[in-house]
């Protein structure tokens, strides 16, 4: 079996190249690319059962792979690994049938899982296997996972699809859970479903687009029994949103704004509060995340839901351990890979301004010149001339 490794970033590849099991799921054959033409001409030639591949990358990107796969039927297993955590990526993904979607950094266990489980998917596709008997377990899950993913984003689907993986019952209700970002919570919310289902009680679901989070579907009146299991059982911070009624399952997408929408205004609970974990570590966990993801849209807000501490905290915080302010840091790391992306790619400004985050190539050039001095036109001819000159 032949797998793809396609990302921009060569440390990226190493990364995965270096967590990956391969042998044990029988993976003989790993190429690379650095692009998605490059990748395009591997795929031609070799023919790799699966491809890993990152979403945003300059000149074809990941998204244009999996539609440019779609259109000449690809029969093997891709899987996107990107740090863009958005679901607008996630429903292309699931649109162009993709198999998976891990973000970044990459852990190796839920790598690993999903490795494994695309690996039985195309096994049991090439035997033609396609019966829900035949199908593996996780690679179930899996489905049920982005169905319920799909239905809470809005996305058309049947409730006759959901009905078999719920107990019978005249009304349910529904609550979120958050984990802290630096945690692993899908051994957690595979514990949770286990009981959930063994006892009758519901069933609880990984969201694709964000595996901090997973929705609970509980019968009606038993979500407390199901909380005093889970302080018992967990052994991490959770925080929660209980109780929201379910009407009808064709409901779940309204029901979840109404609990995503309560998490972000702080109208939760928590179990295990996170007093008792290092605060040292975890602002340096924040730090860490900024350098990783700073091209997306990153906000106090959004960093205090992640990292359970308070915006105000954080902003305080963030400032003493970097010497800047959150915003600040943030243009300082995208203006120097910009200055990268000028003087090693001839991508243009309006493109590496997307890249970037920004929708506006004067705003960039506008900060570029703010922090070097110089646009970033003149950056890139003044590079050149030195290039010429040597």
């Amino acid at each position: 079996m032949k797998a793809l490794i396609v990302d921009d970033e060569m440390n990226v590849r190493d990364v995965v190249r270096y967590v990956g099991q391969w042998d044990k799921y029988g993976v003989t054959e790993l190429f690379e690319a650095s692009n998605g033409q490059e990748a395009q001409t591997i795929i031609e030639k070799e023919k790799p059962e699966l491809i890993f591949t990152d979403i945003k990358m300059p000149g074809m990107s990941g998204m244009e792979i999996i539609k440019w796969l779609d259109s000449i039927s690809y029969p093997g297993k891709v899987i996107f690994i990107t740090g863009y955590n958005d679901y607008s990526f996630m429903r292309q993904a699931i649109k162009c049938s993709s198999f998976d979607y891990l973000l970044k950094p990459i852990e190796p266990e839920p790598f690993n899982k999903a490795l494994g489980e695309a690996v039985e998917s195309w096994k049991n596709d090439q035997q033609s296997f396609y019966s829900d008997d035949s199908i593996d377990e996780d690679v179930k899950k899996l489905r049920v996972n982005q169905l319920m993913t799909a239905a809470c984003m809005g996305e058309p689907y049947e409730t006759n699809d959901i009905l078999p993986y719920l107990p019978a019952a005249d009304q349910y209700e529904m609550t979120l859970l958050s984990f802290y970002h630096m945690h692993h919570a899908e051994p957690y919310i595979e514990l949770l479903a286990d009981k959930l289902v063994t006892q009758k009680l519901g069933n609880a679901f990984s969201l694709q687009n964000d595996r901090n989070l997973c929705l609970v579907i509980t019968i009606k009146n038993e979500w407390l029994t199901v909380e005093e299991w889970m302080g018992q059982q967990f052994d991490l911070p959770v925080r929660l949103v209980s109780g929201e009624p379910l009407p009808s399952l064709t409901k779940i997408a309204s029901s979840f704004q109404q609990l995503q929408s309560d998490l972000d205004n702080h109208n939760y609970r928590s179990i295990h509060r996170l007093d008792e974990l290092d605060a040292a570590r975890r602002l340096k966990d924040i730090v860490t995340y900024v350098d990783e993801f700073y091209m997306e849209e990153l906000s106090l807000e959004k960093l205090s839901n992640l990292f359970f501490f308070s915006r105000e905290h954080i902003s305080r915080k963030f400032k003493q351990e970097t010497g800047l302010p959150l915003s600040k840091y943030m243009t300082k790391l995208r203006i120097n890979q910009a200055k990268i992306w000028l003087k090693e790619t001839e991508e243009t400004i309006y493109s590496i301004s997307l890249m970037l985050g920004y929708q506006d190539e004067k705003y960039l050039s506008k900060l570029f010149k703010k922090e070097v001095g110089v646009t970033p036109f003149e950056y890139r001819n003044e590079n050149q001339k030195q290039i010429v000159s040597r």
